[in-house]
């Protein structure tokens, strides 16, 4: 140790301190950065093979039955004989009920007996025609001797004449009481109230002894309801418009019978748009032999508006970051025992399928599980694998 002038010169230390990153070199991070030293991802993979697509708009609706008739009675009267009751099958003319037929069966006789004497008057008066013939010829014969006079001609041809217009006159008066004998014939046939249609007597609305018929009244006899085809009305949002079209199937649920389908036809569109919320209507045919479904269920469906084969699917687990608005998304690739993060595009959507339009090809191995855990260039165990 020096001493200079009463002081102490502590010789000078050059420290020189190099700060290193914990754990050697710095290594650059990121999903397209390869990942040393990193353990083994155990993923599970599905091989991309094509397939079969369908889009579909969702609909909720409800069943009708196709034919249904609400029967009344025609004529004012009261029930004497009811045929069926509620539940029954009926075919189309079977008999249900039947009126009083006392007044209608007078009626009807009355203008039968009409009839008959209408006829009995044209043979009178075809008579007379005929006669009136005779006389004239014989007539105008003398008078073209000179042997008759002229005002015996003018006598029976006015005479002729008048036996035509009878006749005439006669045979109008049978073909009015032809048609009031029809008219009778229709109101004693309405008496017996029949089935319109092939159905179920879904109700009835009366009894023996009841008055039916009344002018004015909204009361039933019976309700048929045939359930063999069944119309589908469901509503639809009207950016869907373009897609739908007479033709098309569409596949339904119900909650009455969980777990099966049933399937109908896009038969009609309603042309105008529901300015409350702006759906529109439309009908679809259902059949239903044997008779399953009721009327009035309420439906869950999708109409199928497009159908493509051999189109690229992966499961929706397996896409990542997905932009269904811009259909871009990003998928995991096995590569051997390597991982591989690839940009694809995506098209339309089955239950949980996404259609592939580009960055994949058929064959590849895309991962659905454990993507989330993958950086590039990981290794990759495969825990399970499909196709």
């Amino acid at each position: 140790m020096n001493y200079r002038g009463g002081r102490f010169l502590a010789p000078l230390l050059l420290v020189t301190v190099l700060v290193l990153p914990a754990g050697g070199c710095a290594r650059q991070s990121g999903a397209d950065q390869p990942a040393e030293g990193r353990p083994v991802v155990a993923v599970e993979t599905i091989r991309v093979e094509p397939g079969l697509i369908e889009e579909t708009v969702d609909v909720v609706g409800a069943l009708a039955p196709k034919y249904q008739a609400d029967i009344k009675s025609e004529i004012m009267g009261v029930v004497r004989e009811v045929y069926v009751t509620e539940w029954v099958r009926v075919h189309k003319g079977d008999r249900l009920a039947m009126l009083d037929q006392r007044e209608a069966q007078a009626t009807r006789d009355k203008a039968l007996a009409a009839v008959e004497l209408a006829k009995a008057n044209i043979v009178q008066a075809q008579v007379a025609v005929r006669r009136a013939e005779i006389e004239y010829n014989r007539i105008l014969k003398l008078r073209r001797d000179g042997v008759a006079a002229q005002q015996s001609l003018d006598d029976v041809t006015t005479e002729r004449d008048a036996a035509a217009a009878r006749l005439a006159a006669a045979v109008a008066q049978h073909q009015v009481a032809v048609q009031d004998e029809q008219q009778a014939r229709t109101k004693l046939d309405k008496t017996v109230i029949t089935a319109p249609i092939d159905g179920v007597v879904a109700y009835r609305g009366m009894s023996v002894g009841d008055m039916v018929g009344e002018q004015g009244s909204s009361k039933i006899m019976f309700r048929l309801m045939d359930n063999r085809l069944l119309d589908l009305t469901v509503t639809v949002p009207s950016k869907e418009m373009a897609k739908v079209k007479v033709g098309q199937p569409l596949r339904f649920t119900c909650d009455a019978y969980p777990g099966q389908t049933f399937t109908g036809r896009v038969m009609y569109i309603n042309p105008s748009v529901n300015e409350t919320d702006r759906t529109f209507k439309v009908l679809a045919e259902v059949p239903n032999d044997p008779e399953v479904l009721k009327a009035g269920l309420f439906v869950k469906g999708r109409i199928v508006t497009d159908r493509r084969e051999n189109v690229l699917l992966v499961p929706r687990s397996a896409l990542l970051s997905w932009d269904i608005k811009e259909g871009q998304a990003q998928v995991w690739l096995a590569q051997g025992n390597k991982a591989t993060s690839r940009q694809v595009r995506t098209g339309g959507r089955q239950a949980d399928l996404v259609e592939i339009t580009s960055g994949l090809e058929a064959g590849e191995q895309v991962v659905t599980i454990g993507a989330y855990n993958l950086k590039s260039g990981d290794k990759i165990k495969r825990a399970g694998s499909q196709g």
